[in-house]
């Protein structure tokens, strides 16, 4: 029987993870957190990035404990002995990754027609199916295409910020709102959303049986991506809010071009092509990382599920990788922006609270395994989820 095939290195799933992180909001979603949050986007991101951090610990000693490609959806199977709760959690994933990648993928048309006008459907479509091919034709070249184009995100965010840092502000950053209900009614908002940007590092876990000593380079890379991304995205925010008017940002289809050009330092094309890798990047990521996990959950089923081949000239899932793609160009036409990045973290929040349990069922038995870790991640997840739907 065909199996997957494992060399892939740190450097590789540093930069995988990176890429379908930046990718994922920060190129995208910076004007419509700005909307909610204002002059505090910055603390919106921040407090973002302080929901995942203890969550992204949790994927590490699971993905150290059970280097699987099922991810999350193996984890709640050996937590809960069941596995039904753990086909119903990897499903649950594959529609973070699905709705994902078609949030990036309608946030690339923005870009695109920085160049060219033509219809959303279309550049959609051509971007899914070119994305797809890409998926299927290898794992080691998807995922250093994915690592070469995290290179080009981090430059494009460099630039970004230094250009800002050279500008005179023309709004006041505030980082600590008062006492405002309503102020930090909108933070909280803003906040959720953009947690969407930081979706990402819990993707690396399922190229775990792709991976060269998984149970060390798995988790490194986890907390290593969460890190240096959620610097980037709070100096990014900062110089954004800081020296372009908000109610612009907020509106702009293609808002770190438009706030390079507000800047006048750096050409904007050049950010808006920069933009574009992201974007695609963000996108790809998300559909290699949702057929693994269709593939995880066949294997786990049933050996000889369609859905569990691995081809043996490409040695990837190619079933399982058509079925993403078809989802994905599906819900991209269907959907807005911003309905579908508040789908993909109430999914996203939900399984990370159930990934929390899990790594404290599974320790429930070993006194030396502090439970506070996952504990606080369940409860910020909570928090988070509950704060965005009560109003």
């Amino acid at each position: 029987m065909t199996t997957l095939k494992r060399n892939l290195t740190f450097p590789l799933l540093l930069f995988y993870g990176l890429g379908t992180i930046l990718g994922a909001g920060i190129y995208v979603l910076t004007g419509v957190v700005a909307s909610h949050a204002g002059q505090f986007t910055p603390l919106a991101f921040f407090l973002a990035a302080l929901v995942a951090a203890p969550t992204a610990f949790s994927f590490a000693a699971l993905s150290s404990r059970y280097p699987k490609s099922a991810g999350p959806a193996f984890y709640v199977k050996e937590a809960f002995k069941s596995v039904g709760l753990g086909t119903a959690t990897g499903l649950l994933i594959v529609v973070v990754g699905i709705v994902s990648a078609a949030t990036i993928a309608k946030g690339f048309v923005g870009y695109f027609n920085y160049f060219v006008d033509l219809p959303s459907a279309t550049v959609i479509f051509l971007l899914v199916i070119v994305l797809g091919a890409t998926a299927a034709y290898g794992i080691v070249e998807s995922v250093a295409i994915a690592g070469l184009l995290a290179l080009i995100e981090i430059v494009g965010l460099l630039l970004v910020i230094h250009g800002g840092w050279l500008q005179p502000g023309v709004v006041e950053v505030n980082l600590v709102p008062d006492t405002n209900g309503l102020v930090w009614a909108g933070v909280f908002a803003g906040a959720f959303l953009a947690f969407y940007a930081f979706i990402g590092f819990e993707d690396i876990v399922t190229l775990a049986e792709e991976t060269k000593r998984p149970e060390v380079n798995v988790p490194l890379a986890v907390i290593g991506s969460l890190l240096i991304a959620s610097v980037l995205y709070f100096l990014v925010t900062y110089v954004a809010i800081a020296t372009v008017p908000i109610a612009q940002l907020s509106t702009h289809a293609a808002p770190m071009a438009f706030v390079v050009e507000q800047h006048g330092i750096y050409d904007p094309e050049l950010i808006a092509i920069i933009s574009m890798f992201a974007v695609v990047n963000g996108a790809l990521v998300q559909i290699i990382m949702a057929s693994r996990v269709i593939y995880g959950i066949a294997k786990i089923n049933r050996e000889d599920h369609f859905l569990a081949d691995i081809n043996p000239t490409t040695r990837t899932p190619i079933n399982a990788t058509v079925l993403v793609s078809a989802a994905v160009l599906l819900f991209a036409l269907s959907l807005d922006l911003e309905a579908l990045a508040t789908l993909t973290s109430a999914v996203t929040l939900v399984i990370f609270m159930v990934v929390n349990l899990s790594l404290i069922l599974i320790t429930a038995s070993d006194p030396w395994h502090s439970k506070i870790v996952p504990g606080t991640g369940f409860l910020l997840c909570l928090g988070l989820f509950l704060s965005a739907f009560s109003g």
